[in-house]
């Protein structure tokens, strides 16, 4: 039995229940902020001497020097090689399907002249480097390898640095594999804060990156944290999310599978039905109840659904949209009639899968779109992670000898009203003789 929250949207008390349900505070373990803090530190100042005692203590790995922690690059054709045939051909046809849609979201510089002869556009130029942080160990996490370092590899990323734990020397082949296939250019087997701190600030083994990437535990996200500024980071993502819009014709079972999926990430994780179909609602619960026992992760699966799961009744489908907006979830599914209908309705999701048969368990892994999602609401400010993150935009103005009169007059207007005289004469030096005097009250004589 799981003892998941039942709503309704006529219920007077339904917003302010909606509201504790979706209440989420990325509250900072002080003890971890102080940990990370003081391993960030210490990393900046002592460099590979402090990387390396941080891996033997957290990792239990030795090693003489931090240049022994990157594995050569045959290390990761032999795992590639070493692979079962059906997950080697998982692997890279998966990454062709990101490959794909990724390309599709190159941007190219552009330009165009005025009248008067001034160019105005935009170059775009990748960045020159990137850190990709992968769980390690007995985790196996190929898909975030995919996932990240694909689009940054179609951006043109000069070098990708991937770091990933190897507590007591273990590595995972699945996750060297894809490092294999993506062209990863550099791979160190360190982890944590101090892995963080070494692609932030540079040592001598580890280079310094321009933008770190990838998921990881507390520590990890405390120290991404702390380093932004320094360089750039994806985001800060909160909990795994799902929420399922469905007009009670889907098979319970798939429903609540799919409800599952996500809550077993961890605890934290929320995993939310909307339906107008009160009976579909009821087989759905009856589903979960039946089918937890047989999942190997059921105690997470159970503190997840019960902590921050619901199963809410609504009215008719477009009040269904409502509140999805309201909710903006890392992931949506439609699993109703014209899913493209409803997809218009939606205005704040990190991904939309649509009809009965787009389980939201393909696109973290071989759909093609990028499973690097916002959460915890974010998605109504923010994008799924993409090409456009591994890229930058420099304006480019070239004004010409008449633009510079045209312009000159406008600034020069706009500056002293600003009080800002330097500016103004500035662009007037380039069209007068000479600057323009200014009275006493910040007007000029022309």
């Amino acid at each position: 039995m799981i003892r998941i929250r039942r709503l309704s949207s006529t219920d007077t008390s339904f917003n302010e229940a909606l509201a504790q349900l979706l209440a989420f505070e990325d509250a900072h373990d002080g003890q971890v902020d102080g940990d990370v803090a003081s391993i960030l530190a210490d990393i900046r100042k002592r460099g590979d001497e402090a990387l390396l005692e941080y891996t033997r203590r957290f990792d239990r790995l030795e090693a003489a020097s931090a240049a022994e922690l990157e594995l050569p690059h045959d290390r990761l054709q032999q795992a590639l090689h070493d692979l079962p045939l059906d997950q080697r051909n998982a692997l890279e046809e998966a990454a062709k399907r990101v490959h794909t849609y990724h390309a599709k979201q190159l941007t190219q510089s552009w330009s165009y002249v005025d009248p008067d002869g001034t160019l105005l556009g935009q170059k775009i130029t990748p960045l020159d480097r990137v850190g990709l942080y992968v769980p390690g160990g007995k985790a196996s996490y190929p898909s975030s390898v995919l996932m990240n370092a694909i689009p940054a590899k179609v951006a043109g990323v000069g070098e990708l640095v991937m770091v990933t734990p190897a507590p007591g020397g273990t590595t995972n082949n699945l996750v060297l594999a894809a490092a294999a296939i993506c062209g990863v250019d550099r791979v160190f087997t360190i982890g944590g804060a101090q892995a963080v701190g070494a692609l932030a600030y540079g040592t001598a083994a580890v280079p310094q990156v321009d933008k770190i990437v990838g998921p990881g535990n507390a520590y990890v996200a405390a120290a991404k944290r702390r380093v932004f500024g320094v360089v750039g980071i994806d985001m800060l993502a909160g909990p795994s999310e799902i929420l399922v819009i469905c007009d009670g014709k889907t098979d319970p079972d798939w429903i609540a599978m799919d409800l599952f999926s996500q809550a077993e990430h961890d605890e934290m994780a929320q995993a939310i039905l909307l339906s107008p179909d009160a009976r579909f609602i009821d087989a759905v619960a009856a589903s979960l109840a039946r089918q937890l026992e047989a999942m190997p992760r059921k105690a997470v699966i159970r503190v997840s659904l019960e902590r921050r799961g619901a199963l809410i009744e609504v009215r008719d489908l477009d009040e269904a949209c409502a509140i999805a907006n309201r909710i903006s979830p890392e992931h949506l599914e439609l699993s109703v009639e014209q899913p493209e209908k409803w997809a218009e309705k939606i205005r704040h999701a990190g991904a939309i899968f649509l009809g009965r048969h787009t389980s939201e368990a393909l696109g973290d892994y071989c759909a093609g779109a990028n499973h690097v999602l916002p959460t915890s609401r974010t998605a109504r400010f923010s994008s799924p992670l993409g090409v456009y993150d591994f890229q930058k935009r420099s304006s480019i103005i070239q004004v010409s000898e008449q633009g510079s009169e045209n312009l000159g007059r406008i600034a020069s207007i706009l500056a002293r009203g600003e009080g800002l005289q330097a500016h103004a004469m500035a662009a007037e030096y380039r069209f007068m003789n000479k600057p323009a005097i200014a009275d006493t009250h910040g007007s000029s004589e022309s």
